[in-house]
């Protein structure tokens, strides 16, 4: 649906995005994640259209950016970080204006408003002032705004941040009711529980490339079989690690009281088989798992902090009776 081919965008001699390419598919709900200075910003500038690349080529639908610049921002929705908003102007008459700004006037901008005031909670606060509202309620009031034209994508940046839990919650709940519903939706965000709560599919940026995408489900079942198994002893420690230091696919192993966590390059079928083989020789194992990926584990190996993910090899520096 959405579909960034090579794009790159230099400030001066600095370049921010460095061929980056990446599809979202209609439907999706996909969480858009970087470290600072990685390039999200600008490369959500150039999805919305608010600003152009230097190369590459930008589409919905095949519909190119630079060659329908009107109807292709028709389509897109967008919700920035920071509110920009008008503060001496009502809840109601902001949406009216805006409303207008999309080429509806009279009862249907009336509508308009009133409809998408009640879908993110704000209809009792329509004569408030928007310098009265909270925080979460201007981001609401923000969605609703993004909603006017009814986009086919709905482009999100840091949609969560310094909200309290419970309108984060609130919050999340009307992006989940709007992917259920059908829209295309991207959230680019440092909440990685948000993310990983939300999202359908996931794209990690770094130094202005795309490092890691794909179906977060995906993702985390390739990452989680690349991590440690942990073995639960109820006895026999000294035994189990003469045991495991004889099997080529330990590569390193190290002991927490009465658990052993071992770097064990083999597919499903030969973990069962060293379980089994355990089992037969008589070292009671309580209990024998891979550790479970994490977005935020992800999140660090790939973006050049891989020596802060806990699962990073280490060589067994103690043993236990």
């Amino acid at each position: 649906m959405l579909k960034l081919s090579g794009i790159s965008k230099f400030y001066g001699h600095f370049c921010a995005l460095d061929k980056l390419s990446m599809n979202i598919d209609e439907g999706a709900l996909y969480g858009f994640i970087g470290p600072n200075g990685a390039g999200k910003t600008t490369a959500i500038k150039i999805m919305t259209g608010i600003m152009y690349p230097d190369e590459g080529e930008v589409t919905i639908d095949g519909m190119c950016l630079e060659d329908e610049p009107e109807i292709y921002k028709s389509m897109i929705g967008y919700v920035p970080d920071s509110f920009g908003m008008y503060s001496n102007i009502k809840v109601r008459e902001y949406m009216q204006f805006f409303a207008a700004c999309c080429g509806k006037d009279g009862m249907e901008a009336d509508k308009t408003a009133d409809r998408l005031l009640e879908y993110v909670e704000l209809d009792n606060r329509r004569d408030y002032y928007v310098e009265a509202l909270s925080r979460g309620m201007k981001q609401k009031l923000a969605l609703a705004r993004a909603l006017i034209n009814d986009p086919r994508i709905l482009i999100m940046d840091e949609p969560t941040s310094g909200l309290d839990p419970r309108t984060r919650f609130e919050f999340k709940q009307i992006l989940g009711e709007l992917s259920d519903n059908g829209k295309t939706i991207l959230i680019s965000s440092h909440m990685l529980n948000d993310i990983s709560e939300l999202c359908t599919d996931i794209g990690i940026i770094d130094q202005g490339s795309i490092v890691m995408s794909g179906r977060l489900q995906e993702v985390m079942r390739l990452v989680t079989s690349e991590n440690p198994i942990i073995i639960s002893m109820a006895g026999k420690i000294t035994q189990a690690i003469r045991f495991l230091k004889e099997d080529d696919s330990v590569k390193s192993m190290t002991i927490k009281g009465s658990d052993i966590m071992i770097n064990f390059f083999g597919n499903k079928k030969e973990e069962a088989e060293l379980l089994k083989r355990m089992i037969e020789a008589g070292l009671p194992v309580r209990s024998f798992s891979r550790e479970k990926g994490s977005l935020e584990s992800i999140f660090m190996q790939l973006t050049g902090h891989g020596e802060e993910h806990v699962t990073s090899s280490y060589d067994a520096t103690e043993s236990h009776n």
